[in-house]
């Protein structure tokens, strides 16, 4: 990593990073704690839901924070090359380069996950190592032209669909403990729609041999949420939808203009992603990324980047969403804040100071009040290194 001063960007897109990451960050502030003391409130359970993942099927405003990311990095793919571009720099000084991001990626990714385990744990499901995955291929796709990009899109979503839908249902004597599956499960799919359930999927069965290469504690048999290495191909789906509003973003047309071009998009995805979903020809599924959810959580996308182009780019209202600007222009740094330090900020309040907790509004929201101070504490460093123009890159 390298720290350098800050060159120019799209503030609405550093915004908007800004809110992803402060989703993300903002995991410490527990609300379904606090809602576990609160059953009967409508509010503090709303909270909790939308600060989840959806058991399998749908969509929560958590889910949104892996799509927006991932989203992100094709339109900020866009603005990074047109000034590198216009700086001398060839494809073939870019590639080495884009490579070496992605292989620390990859590594940073499995290095967080790994924390506090008692060997590396090869993982390849978190959002640093399925971005770090597809990024080389989103470069090469940035360099095709549109027609060449919308092409690559459908045979991301259209062969990845596919081979789902080919890939067999559990026979009769499918062992599902075996597969950390269960046939009687509230939220499997049935029909055609079982292609994409909970680990008996074609994801699962890549896993199961591809993650056993690795060294590791046990042999792998499943992922408990269902996650997998092979949703880094429809994420790439994602980013790929990310070039297509970057370059619309940086096109010679009319403000309004690309606004309405992203609002149609959006609107547009969501109803495909919709369509296909209750037609039962795929289902939404964020945790194995499927086609409908990248129609859908990419429509999503469109629209938070219309929203957020609007009200930072076009109204010009900055200042009081500069605190999220300050997290956006650093996402790298908070997330490895948020993987790391925030255990360490909290024992060492407690052990050193000895912080009470409970002792502003009682026991229940005690986790609220430690959730606050760590997050804000996490802003204040993040402001710190704005302050002192560091900012981290790969």
């Amino acid at each position: 990593m390298r720290t350098n001063t800050l060159p120019n960007r799209l503030v609405s897109m550093d915004v908007y990073r800004g809110f992803v990451m402060f989703l993300m960050m903002a995991e410490v502030l527990e609300y379904c704690r606090v809602a576990a003391t609160r059953p009967q409130s409508w509010f503090w359970e709303t909270l909790c839901w939308h600060q989840s993942h959806v058991e399998w099927t749908g969509c929560s405003l958590h889910d949104m924070i892996q799509p927006s990311f991932s989203f992100l990095v094709g339109v900020a793919m866009v603005y990074s090359l047109k000034n590198r571009v216009s700086s001398g720099a060839s494809f073939s000084k870019l590639f080495p380069r884009v490579l070496r991001r992605s292989l620390i990626l990859i590594v940073l990714g499995i290095f967080l996950r790994s924390t506090g385990a008692a060997q590396t744990y090869f993982t390849f499901e978190d959002t640093l190592t399925q971005i770090g995955l597809g990024y080389p291929f989103l470069f090469l796709i940035s360099h095709l032209s549109r027609r060449g990009q919308v092409a690559a899109f459908l045979f991301l979503v259209a062969g990845y669909w596919l081979a789902f839908a080919l890939y067999p249902l559990p026979a009769a004597n499918f062992n599902f403990s075996d597969a950390g599956a269960d046939p009687n499960w509230p939220y499997n799919l049935r029909g055609f729609a079982a292609h994409w359930n909970k680990n008996t999927n074609l994801a699962w069965a890549v896993d199961r041999w591809f993650l056993n290469l690795f060294p590791t504690a046990e042999t792998f048999l499943f992922n408990e949420g269902g996650y997998c290495t092979l949703s880094f191909v429809p994420t790439l789906a994602t980013m790929v939808l990310g070039l297509f509003a970057g370059s619309a973003l940086q096109s010679a047309g009319a403000p309004s203009a690309k606004i309405r071009q992203l609002a149609l998009w959006g609107i547009s995805s969501i109803a495909a992603g919709l369509l296909v979903h209750f037609l039962g020809i795929c289902p939404i599924v964020k945790r194995i990324w499927t086609p409908a959810w990248v129609l859908f959580s990419g429509g999503a996308c469109f629209l938070f980047m219309a929203f957020f182009y609007w009200l930072i780019g076009i109204r010009q209202v900055r200042r009081p969403f500069f605190w999220l600007m300050v997290i956006g222009v650093n996402s790298i740094a908070a997330y490895v804040l948020a993987h790391t330090v925030v255990g360490f900020i909290h024992g060492s309040l407690q052990t050193h100071l000895g912080v009470q907790y409970d002792a502003v509004l009682g026991t229940d929201y005690a986790p609220l009040v430690r959730g606050a101070s760590l997050l804000l504490l996490q802003w204040w460093v993040l402001f710190w290194m704005w302050r002192r123009k560091i900012f981290l890159k790969i």
